[in-house]
């Protein structure tokens, strides 16, 4: 058996392998990703999550045990293996691995529910059901290697932003923004629901911490079922004291150049898996009634006080690869929080990507009395927001921010279609498991 404290400290990671270490003895492990026979040669190609290596096994020159056990090994199964790195023109990569030790830690059961192969064709939903399988292969690993660097690239910027980074409570006592469904849970003896939003918390904080930040998990109860929504997501939320939309539009924009940037930087391999050429947005602002002109000229159909789908696609058309900043938003359009303008417009924006928002944000109203106003033209009672309220009665400054989907995000930076593969394990109207 292998003793796991001493292989941690001697473990050669396959990707990390090179033409200095031909001819020395490593120790490696993985999962069996393919197998090949021909005669008396029997190939197969072990994978980490750092690369791959073929391990060449010669009925003539390798020990009976470990030919026999290359034979009858399956695909998927996880092995450890002690071999001679050796210099193969016709072995992928260049190098391939003679075995002296050959050992299953772990038998993967045949067969496979699902395709693992890179070239796998099974659709989505049964991907997802055995997503702890889909896992293994690469486009999938390169996917969350990738998200997983958008979420340390954000936290990076906002540190340096001299923002700090806050948790916020995701059991609440009524609605953070209105209209917006509920899931409902039973908090003791008191109803209670779960987060859609830390809009309220993070703006308390910001009035007095000024800048503030957070990666938070958030619930929404729509009975929608589309490639772009998910009932259980994760939001990058900012908030920032002494500022109005456009202050924060402009950390936005540089804070996805950032990110962007980052992604470019280590995952030149990953992107090239999944076959995705990213380029560092550049920025444009417009206003709401200027993208009303430009669709009107270009046949699109638009909301009264909303983007359609088919506006947000246009608007990637015509400005490839770039934020397009859409401000001066109807105040009809937008929830009671966000600032009025004047002649029935607001401080509020969205910000639309590769086709599709990934930002809603605007300064926000820190004065009570109007907030108060706006809550009763939404429909919404006072009352069941007095402590946020409140919390603007004793030297609350103007403030402002925004809140910018995860999965939204890494869908439209990855070009994927559905916003499922963006998830680990998706929450929607249908998915409950795994």
């Amino acid at each position: 058996m292998v003793d796991l404290q001493l292989f941690s400290k001697e473990r050669t990671y396959l990707g990390a392998i090179t033409p200095q270490d031909d001819g020395k003895s490593v120790s490696v492990a993985g999962w069996v990703y393919d197998i090949r026979e021909l005669g008396k040669i029997r190939f197969l190609v072990l994978r980490d999550t750092s690369g791959d290596i073929q391990v060449i096994g010669l009925k003539k020159e390798t020990a009976p045990e470990i030919f026999d056990a290359m034979g009858r090994v399956s695909r998927e199964s996880v092995v450890f293996i002690k071999g001679i790195v050796k210099k193969s023109e016709k072995a992928p990569g260049g190098r391939e691995l003679a075995p002296e030790t050959f050992e299953v830690l772990a038998v993967a059961e045949h067969p496979l529910p699902i395709d693992v192969s890179d070239f796998s064709k099974t659709e989505l939903p049964k991907r997802l059901d055995y997503r702890f399988l889909d896992l293994h292969r690469k486009k999938v690993q390169a996917t969350f290697k990738i998200e997983s660097t958008i979420m340390q690239a954000y936290h990076e910027f906002m540190t340096k932003e001299g923002a700090i980074e806050a948790q916020f409570p995701s059991i609440i006592g009524s609605s953070s923004e209105g209209g917006t469904e509920l899931f409902s849970a039973q908090y003791f003896e008191k109803k209670a629901f779960l987060s859609q939003s830390c809009q309220l918390y993070k703006q308390m904080l910001a009035c007095s911490m000024e800048k503030v930040f957070a990666l938070f998990t958030v619930w929404r109860a729509e009975k929608h079922n589309t490639v772009r929504h998910l009932n259980e997501s994760r939001q990058f939320d900012f908030e920032m004291a002494f500022a109005d939309e456009f202050v924060v539009m402009d950390v936005l924009a540089r804070c996805v150049q950032f990110i962007v940037k980052r992604v470019l930087e280590l995952h030149s391999k990953d992107l090239s898996e999944l076959g995705v050429t990213l380029i560092v947005p550049a920025v444009k602002y417009l206003t709401f009634a200027q993208v009303a002109e430009l669709m009107q000229k270009e046949g699109i159909h638009m909301g009264k006080d909303d983007l359609s789908g088919e506006a947000e696609k246009k608007l990637n058309d015509l400005f490839p690869d770039t934020i397009v900043f859409v401000h001066d938003w109807p105040l009809s359009g937008k929830p009671f929080y966000i600032m009025p303008k004047g002649d029935g417009l607001s401080r509020g924006f969205d910000a639309i990507y590769k086709g599709m928002e990934i930002t809603s944000g605007g300064q926000r109203i820190h004065l009570p009395e109007l907030l108060t106003e706006r809550l009763k033209v939404k429909g919404l009672n006072p009352a069941d927001f007095e402590s946020y309220i409140s919390s603007f009665r004793y030297g609350a400054p103007p403030h402002a921010g925004w809140g910018m989907g995860l999965e939204r995000l890494t869908m439209m930076m990855l070009g994927f279609s559905n916003i499922r593969e963006a998830v680990l394990f998706p929450r929607d109207r249908d998915r409950l498991t795994p």
